[in-house]
């Protein structure tokens, strides 16, 4: 029961209109078990028997609570509200009391709701009523209502008993030194507006720093997330671009050494078993490479393992003309070492040429490699004599792979028809950051 009420509170005690009722009800309790406003009331009246100026008083306070109450929904009007209870208050020569303390509070709310213009217009009026009253009072040479005599003392130069001046000008100078030397309240007036409009002005500079470094935070994590639905997006390019070249030069391969195969199982099972060999290690190559690249993104524990690269292109034309392909390679220019990126999409780019020769160019075909080293650049050239589009793989994943590669490295790519047949791949790739 005890734990329900303690929510129950807690729920209450956020509500908006609880938060701005409790201030008001705060000011006015305090106002009368401190303040006695009826008894003050009906002393500066002066006739105890008349209520009148106690209704009057009542009826102002009860706007200016009200004010303060209502001050977050409408902080000018409420304000304006709050500051004609406290003239009121004091034309009828009352003392200021606790509950005059709506118009700074109502102050501090304006400066932290509108613009500087706005505040600093309503603190400026604020100040010209505190003027005008203290001005009343010190043209009366009678300390202002309600202040404590402390500051009196403290801010009235001794003249000496006030008493009915003499004729002439030595009576107006003595009239006119006993006016300023009396207590006029501006000072204490004076800087508690100024106060409530400086809190209320840092309360929104604050709020707008505030806001501002939310924006900036939310504008960082919104460029977060693009960033890592870019680079998500790039990781699954790559490992697409890695598993259709391996799978399908490992698939084609697997392929043609198992047609061979079963056309020479009656009459040469030898050749069948060879066939039947290079299956086994071809599908155990390709298995590696499929590991190693599912190894970026932390599916194998085999990230270790070294990436293919040009030094190892023997291999790969060795298995091409096992599976039944005559390849050639040529060489122009002296090897170099290449970036790792470069290395690994040259070889991935002769790899997939081969493999669309060896599905698309057809029986007997035969194929070039011809790698051209330079100062700036590496060239690639993979053509066939074949009778088909070498280039034409089904959904088009191969040449699209070889494109990707080629810009990402800032390259080229030409690929086409030969100038006689069959099919011809032309790539450029850039040497850049070359490795020592």
């Amino acid at each position: 029961m005890t734990q329900q009420l303690a929510v129950t509170l807690r729920i209450w005690s956020h509500r908006p209109v609880l938060q701005d009722a409790a201030p008001a009800f705060a000011i006015l309790t305090i106002c009368a078990l401190v303040n006695d406003p009826n008894a003050i009331v009906r002393q500066m009246a002066g006739n105890p028997a008349d209520d009148g100026q106690i209704v009057l008083w009542w009826v102002a306070t009860t706007f200016a609570v009200a004010g303060v109450a209502l001050r977050r929904r409408r902080p000018l009007p409420m304000l304006a509200v709050c500051t004609l209870s406290a003239v009121t208050h004091v034309a009828q020569a009352m003392p200021l009391m606790i509950v005059d303390l709506g118009v700074p509070i109502l102050l501090c709310t304006v400066a932290a709701r509108y613009g500087r213009a706005v505040s600093l217009a309503a603190l400026a009026g604020l100040l010209l009523l505190a003027t005008g009253w203290s001005l009343y009072y010190a043209l009366a040479t009678s300390p202002a209502r309600g202040l404590p005599e402390a500051f009196h003392a403290a801010t009235t130069l001794p003249v000496g008993p006030v008493t009915a001046p003499p004729a002439g000008a030595e009576g107006v100078r003595m009239v006119g030194r006993q006016a300023w030397n009396a207590w006029s309240g501006l000072p204490v007036l004076g800087s508690a507006l100024v106060a409530s409009w400086a809190i209320g002005s840092g309360s929104r500079s604050r709020r707008a720093y505030l806001d501002e470094l939310h924006a900036h935070a939310q504008d960082l994590e919104r460029e977060r997330d693009q960033q890592a639905v870019l680079a998500v997006a790039a990781e699954r390019g790559r490992i697409s671009r890695e598993l259709h070249d391996v799978v399908a030069h490992g698939l084609s391969v697997m392929v043609i050494q198992a047609q061979g195969g079963a056309a020479a199982l009656d009459n040469r099972p030898a050749d069948t078993r060879t066939a039947l060999e290079a299956i086994v290690k071809t599908g155990r190559d390709s298995l590696a490479d499929m590991r190693r690249v599912l190894a970026a993104v932390g599916e194998v524990d085999d990230a270790w393992h070294p990436q293919p690269r040009l030094a190892q292109l023997s291999t790969l034309l060795t298995q091409v003309r096992r599976a039944g392909t005559p390849v050639r390679l040529h060489v122009e220019g002296t090897p170099t070492a290449l970036p790792s990126t470069v290395d690994l999409s040259a070889y991935r780019i002769v790899q997939e040429a081969l493999t669309n020769t060896m599905k698309h160019a057809g029986t007997g075909a035969k194929a070039d490699v011809v790698l051209s080293y330079g100062e700036a650049e590496v060239g690639i050239e993979v053509s066939d004599d074949g009778q088909g589009l070498a280039g034409n793989d089904g959904g088009g994943n191969g040449l699209r792979g070889m494109r990707e590669r080629v810009r990402l490295l800032d390259g080229r790519l030409a690929t086409g028809p030969g100038p006689r047949s069959g099919f011809v791949v032309r790539a450029a790739l850039p040497i850049q950051g070359r490795d020592a």
